[in-house]
């Protein structure tokens, strides 16, 4: 597939709304996109190693089906859109087929961890870990690992990720970029606990909403502006329970803070105090899948606490990690999922925005949580946030 007009730093700059737009249009086509993602895979990647395989073959069947489409007089949401595929679930899972037919190329599969290891927050390769793009030396999170390293190294504007403790929103918190997981049941769950949920990772807040309808059929790209109104959000650092590190949660707060100067959000001092989720988690995901009772307590105490909080607020805060990114050789005993897999029990919508750089130049991700099926609350933040931009990292 060889470039034929779109070189790969142009490439880069596009976000996926925008190519799909120029493809529709006629103005771009899709043969050109992928040849411009696997041009920019074949120079970054050997380095970053986001990817464990490229499909070129795939990836030249699919644009040129997508051209076709378009010269017939076909409009595809996604069209052209190079994605990147977690290598965990390939092209023919449920969440890959439904955004291939609204358009998008597969060029690849990405990192996850490898085998037999008891930590997630890493991907593993052929050639050596997965690099963080920000330091070479951190992880980059995970277990969506590549998909997040390829998106926020520009070598595809969207990826696909599976969130079930966190693997969606802690690789986009260490990466900088955007990762959300949608309300359980919105898209076929990947486990029969029916935690893992598939959702984006993207760098723009238009590409993600755009994902999420080709997904999961809803309609937020069409409604996607900022919130009508400062949406009342409760803070929590530790929701209760983790033990989360001040400068990661002082590095969040302030992004918040930012937020509600741009009167996005109203920050409320109402207390959040779930019960550590470990033991239920793992009940739920137990091979025999027989609750204990106290994971049973645990379920029904958290959830009646969260709709207590939703009956005062609109969306929880937290930093998206109680940590910042750790070194390849593992987190120790740090739960890096502390203050994510208490939403993928209950259900409940929640994004990981970019909110900057400790002192010491480590990303951090704001977690936003929002009631069950308000995706669009998450998303009209993200809106702006994106605007308001947050910190770059100390030079």
């Amino acid at each position: 597939m060889p470039l034929t007009g779109l070189s790969v730093g142009e490439y880069g700059e596009l976000t996926a709304y925008e190519i799909a737009t120029e493809v529709n249009a006629g103005r771009l086509s899709a043969r050109e996109t992928a040849s411009a993602a696997l041009s920019r895979i074949d120079r970054d990647d050997e380095e970053l190693r986001a990817f464990t395989a490229l499909w070129p073959s795939l990836a030249a069947e699919r644009a040129e089906s997508v051209d076709r489409q378009i010269r017939a007089g076909a409009r595809l949401p996604l069209a052209g859109v190079p994605l990147a595929v977690k290598g965990t679930e390939g092209p023919t899972s449920a969440q890959s087929i439904r955004l291939i037919e609204a358009g998008c190329v597969p060029v690849g599969a990405t990192a996850t961890p490898g085998r037999g290891t008891r930590w997630q927050t890493w991907g593993h390769t052929d050639r050596g870990p997965t690099l963080n793009p920000f330091n070479s030396s951190w992880t980059p999170g995970g277990s969506s690992a590549g998909s997040a390293v390829a998106v926020a190294s520009k070598m595809v504007p969207l990826a696909t990720g599976s969130d079930g403790a966190g693997s969606v929103r802690i690789p986009a918190a260490w990466c900088g970029i955007i990762g959300f997981k949608p309300t359980n049941g919105l898209v076929p769950a990947r486990d029969r606990a029916g935690l893992n949920v598939g959702g984006p990772l993207a760098r723009h807040v238009r590409d993600a909403a755009a994902y999420l309808d080709a997904l999961a059929g809803t309609t937020t790209l069409g409604s996607l502006a900022p919130p009508l109104r400062a949406l009342r959000t409760a803070w929590s650092a530790t929701l209760g329970f983790a033990d989360t590190k001040a400068r990661v949660a002082e590095t969040a707060y302030a992004f918040l803070n930012a937020l509600a100067d741009a009167q996005a959000v109203q920050i409320h001092e109402a207390s959040v105090q779930l019960a550590d989720p470990a033991e239920c988690w793992q009940s739920l995901r137990s091979s025999a899948a027989t609750d204990t009772p106290l994971a049973v307590r645990t379920r029904e105490s958290n959830n009646c606490e969260l709709d207590r909080i939703f009956t005062q607020v609109d969306l929880i805060a937290t930093p998206t990690t109680p940590c910042a990114p750790h070194g390849h050789e593992g987190p120790g005993e740090v739960m890096s999922v502390a203050l994510t897999w208490a939403f993928n029990i209950s259900g409940h919508p929640a994004i990981s925005i970019p909110a900057g750089f400790t002192a010491s130049g480590e990303p951090v991700g704001l977690h936003l949580v929002a009631r069950r099926g308000r995706e669009v609350d998450l998303l009209a933040v993200a809106v702006v946030a994106e605007a308001v931009g947050a910190a770059q990292p100390p030079s």
